[in-house]
């Protein structure tokens, strides 16, 4: 025990009780705890978000190419083309992203190559979402891709499942929108058709 001196004070040397490593572990332990639920937390946010991102911009392609579009006045289609481009560009402009490395990667190389070749990277991003669901595909699937796809946790498949549906349906929705313009008249008597 330190001894008080004439005047009061402790003198030089006195023990000063410390946390033991124990506590201190459990301490850091607990901060940890707290901060992995404010990291999903974050991660859940962001992925509300990004998914709230490709609703938006779907639903902007779909006003863009949609049949309406095509019975509307030439000024009223010139403006409403204008607003959705601006929204789209706005929409655009937000950047919010929950990576899954690897799978993004794969999927991103797919997508680079459609402009060169729709319709091979169309297949391919078909066996890619073969890969991702649970029950047997009509296609090949991509057995890399697959291994990739279940070694991530399960909001991260969701996630990447989403992502190539809403690719393969902005796909099929050009593709609809090509055959518009290429055949109008025989195309919605087909599509007329099809709902009956």
């Amino acid at each position: 025990k330190a001894r008080e001196g004439k005047q009061g004070g402790p003198l030089h040397g006195r023990f000063f009780r410390s946390t033991s490593m124990a506590d201190c572990s459990s301490r850091l332990l607990q901060n940890l705890d707290q901060l992995e639920l404010r990291v999903e937390a974050l991660r859940d946010a962001a992925s509300a978000m990004e998914q709230e991102k490709e609703t938006l911009l779907e639903m902007i392609h779909n006003i863009q190419n949609s049949q309406d579009m095509r019975h509307i006045s030439e000024g009223e289609r010139e403006e409403l083309s204008l607003t959705a481009s601006r929204l789209m560009g706005r929409t655009l402009t937000v950047e919010v992203s929950v990576e899954t490395l690897h799978a993004t990667r794969m999927i991103d190389e797919v997508v680079n190559k459609l402009l060169d070749d729709l319709e091979d990277s169309k297949n391919r991003l078909i066996s890619l979402y073969g890969a991702c669901i649970s029950e047997v595909p009509s296609g090949p699937i991509d057995q890399k891709f697959q291994s990739v796809v279940i070694g991530c946790a399960i909001e991260d498949q969701k996630k990447i499942k989403r992502r190539l549906e809403t690719l393969l349906r902005n796909i099929e929705n050009s593709e609809k929108s090509v055959m518009l313009l290429e055949h109008p008249k025989s195309t919605v008597q087909q599509f007329c058709n099809n709902k009956d």
